[in-house]
């Protein structure tokens, strides 16, 4: 009896540097692909005069994008939209760049262009539950709760099990719940 519990503790032990190797082992694997893929599409070459058409430079931006390059792939966007525009690219990925611009302007805290690029991708496809999400999040940020409520409850029409819309729509609605609260021991 008495030796059990040595033994256990040395099972958990090794159990628990077990699932920490492969933890830190899988974020090793992702940092050394987002690296090569860098690397093979000069994201980190200025003189990298290669032959850039938008998918490349769509995909260069999401490399960017994972490592919280917003700058680069902003600039990268960009030149891959106005390269979509004169390749006469599909709606589809017209408005997967318009949408990846969003997000990078987002994350810099520029919502009220962000909601441009949304704007735009759902122009180009309108039952975009991704861009729904990312426009009615940047009006919430603009303090535009009853057009992010309508938009999440739109997203929530699309696809009834999206988690973001649902949480954030949760949000909202015990916020709003707050606010009448407070708003009644005011009058």
């Amino acid at each position: 009896m008495t030796d059990l519990l040595p033994q256990a503790y040395l099972l958990g032990l090794i159990a628990l540097l077990g699932v920490a190797a492969i933890v830190v082992g899988r974020q090793i694997l992702r940092v050394r692909r987002d690296e090569l893929a860098l690397a093979r599409l000069g994201g980190n070459d200025k003189a990298a005069g290669g032959p850039r058409d938008a998918s490349t430079l769509y995909e260069l931006a999401s490399v960017q994008l994972r490592k919280r390059l917003y700058a680069e792939a902003q600039v990268n966007l960009k030149q891959a939209l106005k390269l979509a525009d004169a390749e006469n690219a599909p709606a589809e990925a017209r408005a997967l760049m318009e949408n990846a611009l969003g997000f990078t302007l987002a994350a810099q805290n520029n919502y009220s262009a962000a909601v441009r690029h949304y704007r735009a991708a759902l122009r180009a496809k309108a039952e975009y539950p991704v861009a729904l999400n990312n426009l009615a999040f940047a009006l919430e940020k603009q303090s535009k709760a009853d057009e992010a409520r309508n938009l999440y409850e739109k997203v929530l029409q699309l696809e009834a099990t999206n988690k973001t819309a649902r949480k954030r729509l949760s949000i909202l609605e015990r916020r709003s719940g707050q606010q009448a609260g407070e708003n009644g021991k005011a009058s």
